[in-house]
């Protein structure tokens, strides 16, 4: 088990083996499992995630129960298809992928948890997007997902992945940090700069609170996914340039850890404070539940 992102990436460095490799074969230790086992099951994953993307931008789209969500996947691909996009087609795909796989969530849909159902549109978000862009074959689509485990699997243990205990910058902003770290290794980066790619993706949402309107995970945990998406291939982008972060990613996970722990509670998760605490937000949950609440 790897404990920090230094371990790993000087792990990588010293045995000259992508940390998606690294991370099979800690896989492959743990669970007494056949490397065909291992890779098997990540692969199944993956195509959950494709059928999630997938179906998110079927028709007129998919939509939750409640009505706050659904059907704006389908206007981003419309849009796309225009080819006036002011962010580009990349960026905009980036953001059509996630917003899909998390109104597939909101809608009671099956979907991959990375590494929260709150979270789980940013890194298909950014992974089918830079498999037409780079042209990755399967086995390179699931190293991905090695990659981005392996990265998690260290935030989780030092700092947290949950709204409740940390805000959102503990769900979506460490899917982004995931999900830049693993594009840096699938375009061909390496240990160090996934590192970089990280840290610069979660510092960049630091202090991100969890506010979802009625408590439901749909406003504004939908458009999240989008940001941490687009924030995911700007990190990236910049750490395969050679630009760096300054503070280490173990660092900038230790401090997510710090703010997540320092933000009040109406801000993580309760639906109480934030975009939930707003009139409107208020409004929306008595309407669906039907219940008297008070503006905070």
């Amino acid at each position: 088990m790897y404990d920090t992102i230094k371990e790993l990436v000087d792990t990588s460095i010293e045995q000259n083996t992508p940390i998606s490799e690294l991370m099979i074969q800690q896989e492959m230790k743990k669970n007494s499992a056949t490397r065909e086992e291992v890779w098997d099951q990540m692969s199944n994953n993956l195509d959950v995630m494709a059928a999630a993307v997938k179906r998110g931008v079927e028709g007129d789209g998919v939509f939750s129960k409640t009505g706050l969500t659904g059907g704006e996947a389908v206007l981003l691909k419309k849009y796309r298809e225009k080819g006036h996009t002011l962010s580009g087609d990349t960026m905009v795909e980036a953001v059509q992928n996630a917003i899909a796989t998390n109104e597939v969530n909101a809608a009671m849909g099956v979907v991959c948890a990375t590494p929260t159902a709150g979270s789980t549109g940013t890194l298909p978000g950014v992974l089918f997007v830079i498999k037409n862009r780079l042209n990755l074959d399967h086995d390179q689509t699931v190293r991905f997902l090695f990659t981005a485990g392996a990265f998690g699997m260290v935030i989780a243990n030092n700092a947290m992945i949950a709204g409740a205990t940390g805000g959102c910058q503990a769900e979506v902003g460490s899917a982004s940090a995931m999900a830049a770290a693993a594009a840096v290794e699938a375009a061909g980066g390496d240990a160090q700069q996934s590192s970089e790619a990280l840290a610069m993706a979660m510092s960049n949402l630091l202090g991100l609170v969890c506010d979802p309107v009625a408590g439901l995970v749909e406003l504004p945990c939908v458009k999240r996914n989008a940001i941490g998406a687009g924030n995911a291939l700007i990190a990236a982008d910049m750490a395969l340039a050679g630009c760096t972060n300054k503070i280490p990613a173990d660092e900038v996970v230790a401090a997510m850890k710090e703010v997540g722990q320092g933000l009040p509670k109406a801000l993580r998760e309760t639906g109480i404070g934030g975009l939930a605490g707003t009139p409107t937000g208020v409004q929306m949950k008595m309407s669906i539940f039907g219940q008297s609440v008070e503006v905070n």
